[in-house]
């Protein structure tokens, strides 16, 4: 990591090893919850697998696209804005809607780091905004999962209601989509949470916290 600075290839690579691991678990749907995988592996690697995939990117645009707005912007990774997808998938369904992309390289690690209240770091932010901020956008998207934790600095100088987290969209989407191809278990008494990694697990779970709580530690894996 971070993904938002490997190839093409690497992407791919990296995402294909991870789906064949799932299908030796039996996975009945996979969410790629990264907007990078989601831009630049998922239409080469959907047909491969005997598992549902739900991209976080092109499962939410058609929620975007349908906004009672006319200008969008996106932040994004570098791999995630040269891919064009939001506003390629957006497009589709909403021609006239103006995409505004722009990459934020150095966000990722900020968020990681929880540097974000450090001078530099604030400027870094501010100064990505206040460049967004020139487009007059309706809504910005923060289009990586590290972003959304950057909301306390980007609305010292923007409201809140100005950016969207399209994780909420992606959530709904999901739930609903599994409710009408009849698999979504309403069961939760059986339910139970395991993490897997490919490197570093100790790191992993300090990091992860800023997400969620991980109880065990996660299992380390050779993919």
């Amino acid at each position: 990591m971070p993904y938002g600075e490997k190839t093409e290839e690497q992407l791919i690579e990296f995402a294909d090893k991870i789906f064949r691991f799932f299908e030796k678990k039996n996975a009945k749907a996979v969410v790629m919850a990264c907007n990078t995988t989601s831009a630049v592996t998922y239409d080469k690697l959907k047909d491969r697998y005997n598992f549902k995939i739900y991209p976080i990117i092109q499962s939410v645009t058609g929620i975007l696209a349908r906004l009672p707005i006319e200008k969008l912007g996106v932040f994004a990774t570098p791999a995630t804005i040269k891919s064009g997808v939001y506003s390629r998938e957006i497009h589709k369904i909403n021609p006239e809607m103006k995409v505004f992309g722009m990459d934020c390289p150095q966000w990722v690690k900020i968020v990681e780091g929880k540097l974000e209240n450090t001078p530099e770091s604030k400027a870094i932010i501010f100064k990505n905004l206040e460049t967004m901020l020139e487009n007059n956008p309706d809504k910005i998207v923060l289009g990586c999962t590290h972003y959304p934790f950057l909301l306390p600095v980007l609305t010292q100088i923007a409201p809140e209601n100005l950016f969207i987290d399209p994780a909420v969209y992606f959530a709904e989407f999901i739930k609903s989509d599994l409710k009408k191809n009849d698999l979504l278990n309403d069961n939760s008494s059986n339910a139970y949470e395991k993490f897997y990694v490919s490197s570093a697990p100790e790191n992993f779970k300090n990091a992860g916290t800023m997400f969620y709580k991980i109880n065990q530690m996660p299992e380390l894996v050779n993919l």
